[in-house]
């Protein structure tokens, strides 16, 4: 008798083969197929192989769900973001798909917005629905409390990290990255190097700030001026500049793009040209402002996609009992465009 396809005709309606059909197709019971497919139980290799054959040239597809039983996992993952506007937990999903959905893994994004009464709302829901990991992510670097403690699942932090040492996080080399953007503009034969850069009591800003001032203290120059701390905006990015104009400088480095935007439309007000008279690099690499800069902005890229993946990489080796605690850092990219390179004549 020829071989059923994936589906036969029942009435009107074309029906999916069934393990029914797989065992009878292999000439084995049900329960030796059901063992087959979950590699469960001690089969002979020419039997397991007999039943997967028979399966693959049905079509047959395992219930999911039955599967995740018999293995006390779910194949779901809970991702718990403050990031409200997505800016920085969107990147991190798409990364954090990549990477579950080689094992065919779903995420549950939940937005916190912020408020620790939805956070452990979202985290009872997800603890409820038997996830088996969750990230924890959002639109600040600082260290923050943990989620939640003796958990019953593994839980990772990503782009944010935990108070906890002992708590799994991984966070962008935001120092690493302003070094490499230190690097540049001294390649580009800069020196009186200015930065600009967002609220003094944010974690970011200061590192950020830290380490410009560090890394050029090793190349034994010093920043123009001290830091100039403020908003995170356009507008803070153009009074600055107007600050900045009784220094001599022929670099910027900013905070964020936002920033750099704002100074690159005030250095053009005054009559100074980038990246001819001040060459200007922002930071986080975000393409509604690098690429709407006149110029085109040069910039550090945090990965976040990439960040996503490790974290999720991350979690995943811990479901499978392989935990790595502490702290890890992800390197930085700098994406050089036409803001602090001289075009051609």
């Amino acid at each position: 008798m020829p071989p059923r396809k994936a589906t036969e005709t029942v009435g009107n309606f074309d029906r999916p083969a069934t393990i029914s059909d797989v065992a009878m197709l292999a000439g084995v019971s049900v329960g030796t197929v059901s063992k087959a497919l979950n590699g469960r139980g001690s089969l002979r290799t020419e039997t397991r192989q007999r039943v997967l054959s028979a399966a693959e040239q049905l079509g047959f597809q395992a219930n999911k769900a039955a599967v995740a039983l018999n293995s006390g996992r779910t194949y779901t993952v809970g991702m718990i973001t403050t990031d409200t506007i997505g800016r920085f937990s969107i990147p991190l999903l798409m990364g954090a798909e990549d990477a579950l959905g080689a094992g065919e893994m779903s995420v549950f994004l939940c937005d916190a917005r912020d408020d620790r009464i939805r956070e452990q709302y979202y985290l009872r829901t997800l603890l409820s629905r038997r996830v088996d990991g969750i990230i924890v992510t959002g639109r600040r670097t600082q260290a923050r409390p943990p989620i939640g403690t003796d958990l019953p699942i593994p839980v990772v932090y990503a782009f944010i990290n935990s108070t906890n040492p002992e708590d799994c996080s991984v966070v962008p080399d935001e120092a690493g990255g302003t070094a490499k953007a230190i690097d540049h503009l001294l390649a580009v034969g800069r020196r009186r190097i200015a930065h600009i850069t967002g609220p003094e009591h944010h974690h970011s800003a200061l590192v950020r700030a830290t380490a410009a001032s560090s890394h050029l203290a090793e190349a034994g120059l010093e920043l123009v001026g001290p830091p100039m701390f403020g908003e995170w905006s356009e507008a803070w990015g153009r009074q600055a500049v107007r600050i900045l104009l009784s220094h001599e400088f022929d670099a910027v480095f900013c905070g964020s793009d936002q920033i750099a935007r704002g100074v690159a439309d005030a250095l053009r007000a005054v009559g100074r040209r980038v990246p001819d008279d001040v060459a200007l690099v922002g930071f986080d690499n975000w393409d509604v402002m690098t690429l709407a800069c006149q110029p085109p902005l040069t910039s550090v890229d945090m990965e976040l996609e990439e960040l996503g993946r490790t974290a999720a990489n991350l979690l995943l080796a811990a479901i499978n009992g392989e935990p790595a605690p502490g702290r890890h850092t992800n390197p930085c990219r700098l994406v050089i465009r036409d803001s602090t390179t001289v075009p051609l004549a």
